[in-house]
């Protein structure tokens, strides 16, 4: 049976995940981080991402700077998902035969601009070789019990809620897709993206539960939903677009909405929060949760989320 029979990326995880031994383990596998407690007030997160070459960037259009930023970023922002600041971080590589000195040279410059604007150290890693370019970082941040943010921690009638304007990663990858000349501002969402640590201080007294998009819109919807044994009802029409999205989207012939809810990678966060604080907010409010299950857009339940790796 092939991973896409069993029901693609998601199904895999659910499949291989087992209760841990250790019972100060107290996320394993199932969020955006695992969550150990350490006994001392502290909670230690941590968490893995793997780009590969030709699937999370390109070197034909992303600078070895670029990549070196945005591997870093994608793993930030899982920590801040949770609630937590990052304090170590461990990067594995592989690397064709090749990549020059002067390449590695500038993708370090990003890794550590990246550790450099959030305060927190490369101690270690492996380098390899491979047919293409690999990395995997491991981030490990900490926080506490009350600052904990998961995606069960949602409760019927909870508004949902979104840091930052959406789909600007997608547009950007599809103009380079198609050698579309120009257009540097939408680009820019592919090869430099942002996430929402900065944001977090102001999050954490409204927010639930709360994760990050990586994976679209519809996808991060219906991971809090699920795990908060929920439904998701999204207002398609109070998505903020990043700018020059519904230019991109006019241009390709798409909707723009679909990369907001289908596309990934815009690393915002997703949270939940009570009706009384709506006026609060840091971000938009983009639909509510409620008792039942699946998620819905615009009253109609949907079978497609976002971005699968074995779809």
């Amino acid at each position: 049976m092939l991973i896409k029979e069993l029901g693609g990326e998601f199904a895999l995880i659910d499949r291989i995940a087992k209760n841990p031994r250790d019972k100060n383990v107290i996320i394993s596998i199932g969020d955006d981080c695992a969550v150990v407690d350490l006994m001392n007030g502290k909670l230690m997160l941590q968490t893995v991402d793997m780009l590969v070459e030709n699937d999370h960037f390109s070197r034909r259009y992303f600078s070895p700077y670029d990549i070196g930023w945005k591997a870093m970023i994608s793993n930030v922002s899982d920590i801040a998902s949770c609630g937590g600041t990052v304090k170590y971080a461990l990067i594995s590589i592989a690397l064709t035969s090749d990549i020059s000195v002067e390449f590695m040279d500038e993708f370090y410059r990003g890794v550590y601009d990246a550790a450099e604007k959030y305060q927190f150290d490369i101690i270690g890693g492996d380098t390899t070789h491979g047919d293409l370019m690999s990395i995997s970082i491991t981030l490990t941040g900490e926080t506490t019990k009350e600052n904990l943010r998961l995606r069960s921690d949602a409760k019927a009638g909870d508004l949902i809620a979104v840091s930052a304007p959406l789909g600007g990663s997608t547009a950007g990858l599809k103009l380079f897709l198609k050698n579309i000349e120009g257009h540097e501002n939408v680009k820019k969402y592919h090869i430099h993206p942002e996430c929402g640590m900065d944001l977090l201080p102001q999050i954490l007294p409204l927010s639930h539960a709360m994760t990050d998009v990586s994976d679209g819109l519809a996808s991060e919807s219906r991971n809090i939903a699920k795990r908060s044994s929920l439904s998701a009802h999204i207002d398609k029409s109070a998505i903020r677009l990043s700018e020059g999205i519904a230019e991109t989207a006019a241009l390709l012939g798409d909707d723009p909405y679909d990369y907001a809810l289908f596309g990934g990678e815009d690393f915002a966060l997703v949270y939940t929060v009570s009706p009384e604080k709506a006026s609060e907010i840091k971000g938009y409010i983009v639909g509510e949760l409620k008792e039942g299950e699946g998620v819905y857009i615009d009253g109609k339940k949907i079978t497609r989320f976002g971005y699968d790796h074995f779809a």
